[in-house]
């Protein structure tokens, strides 16, 4: 549950039909009020009648930006789909004191439990990557940028977690992007933000790459000395990804590309990440808005429940019904050499191949060249080996009771082994 604090010597008891109980958080545009719910309230207000009653500082009640900001806010809030968000259920914006009222989510925030129980892992790090991509993607489904995702803003409910605090947030216009104004917390800000670039919905999902990295083992991805200095290794340097592991830990990498074109949308992260849960719903009828529509949905049902990413690991090239490896595009580098052809199994060893431990051998990933002894592609697994391992420069083969001739076998034994071993691999 969130820790809330008691009214304070001029705070309001009551605003509308709703009775303040106490005080959740305050900013520097207005406080949040928990309270409960009197007649007249909303009726979706949830079977405990409380909520959340977010209220402009009375300071800024006869500022029109002031005034005209929250209204915004309050816009940009209304037009988000509800997953993983806190919805909205009242607001007065036009009277003396205006107020947004919300669903109270009863959750600790991200960063009060990283900074009492540590860093999350395995399938409750997985589900909190799901649940907070699945609002970022609501959020720029509705045209909007949060412009200040982190783990403060980020609370871990019962059914999931909710992102929340749409205070600086801003609606995309007409050219898809938004004003270079540098607004949002340092550690995890966008380089395009920090450089006074254009920043879009691009700039969220570098944030959360960020948050992913600090859950994932509470240190910042650039570091947490001195704002400038965090700010140079945002642009300039790479991140560091701690404790992250696979399958997260390289999706989290592209998201923190420097460059925000290189960075994947929230749609495609939370494709990948139900992909990787075994969640990905099959295709919809009705057009792009059903499917994703019901991408976000099945987001919401996974970041319900004990979601845990599955790292895919692709068989080794040459196995028996696997499709050989794709080339670069355009086939080969006109300036390279064409590929050797595969070995024969009784090719002599060259004498630049050195020989490897004998626990690793044979390797996996040799490569096939003219005059090496490595074991064709087309062997299958388990095959007993054809071929002898290259014998090291300088050494002689060691020769036991009954072997042959040190030079090797005669061209005629050659070829019938040679036989044998054709006739059994087709």
């Amino acid at each position: 549950m969130p820790e809330v604090a008691p009214l304070r010597a001029g705070d309001p008891d009551r605003l509308g039909p709703y009775r303040l109980t106490g005080l959740l958080g305050q900013g520097g545009q207005g406080a949040v009020y928990l309270a409960e719910v009197e007649p007249g309230g909303p009726l979706d207000a949830g079977p405990e009648q409380r909520v959340a009653v977010k209220l402009l500082h009375a300071r800024f009640s006869g500022d029109p930006k002031a005034r005209s900001r929250f209204a915004a806010e309050l816009d940009v809030a209304r037009r988000v789909a509800p997953f993983c968000t806190a919805r909205i259920l009242d607001a007065d914006v036009e009277g003396d004191r205006p107020y947004i009222v919300s669903e109270y989510i009863d959750g600790p925030s991200l960063s009060a439990v990283l900074a009492e129980a540590g860093p999350r892992h395995g399938a409750e790090l997985d589900r909190i990557a799901i649940g907070t991509m699945t609002a970022l993607a609501a959020i720029h489904q509705a045209g909007v940028v949060h412009r200040d995702f982190k783990p403060a803003n980020v609370l871990l409910a019962a059914d999931g977690p909710r992102v929340i605090d749409f205070g600086i947030a801003r609606a995309l216009d007409a050219t898809g992007t938004l004003s270079s104004t540098a607004v949002g917390t340092p550690a995890y800000m966008a380089p395009e933000q920090i450089s006074g670039a254009p920043v879009g919905p691009e700039a969220d999902v570098f944030a959360w790459g960020a948050t992913m990295v600090y859950a994932a083992g509470t240190r910042p991805a650039f570091g947490q000395d001195s704002i400038p200095a965090v700010m140079h290794r945002i642009l300039n340097l790479p991140p560091d990804l701690g404790a992250l592991f696979e399958p997260l830990r390289s999706l989290v990498a592209d998201c923190l590309s420097k460059d925000p074109n290189l960075r994947p949308s929230s749609h495609q992260v939370l494709v990948r990440l139900l992909s990787l849960a075994g969640s990905l719903p099959g295709a919809a009828g009705g057009g792009n808005g059903a499917r994703d529509a019901a991408v976000l949905n099945q987001g919401a049902e996974a970041a319900a429940t004990s979601t845990r990413l599955r790292q895919v690991i692709a068989p080794p090239q040459g196995f028996p019904g696997q499709p050989p490896a794709p080339g670069p595009p355009g086939g080969p580098h006109p300036s390279l050499p064409a590929p050797a052809p595969p070995p024969t199994p009784w090719a002599r060893p060259s004498p630049d191949v050195q020989a490897p431990a004998a626990s690793t051998w044979p390797p996996q990933d040799a490569p096939a060249s003219a005059g090496s002894n490595w074991p064709s592609q087309d062997t299958a697994p388990g095959s007993p080996q054809t071929t002898r391992p290259p014998t090291p420069r300088g050494r002689r083969p060691r020769r036991g009771p009954g072997a042959g001739p040190a030079s090797g076998c005669s061209r005629g034994r050659a070829a019938r082994r040679w036989w044998r071993w054709s006739s059994w691999a087709a």
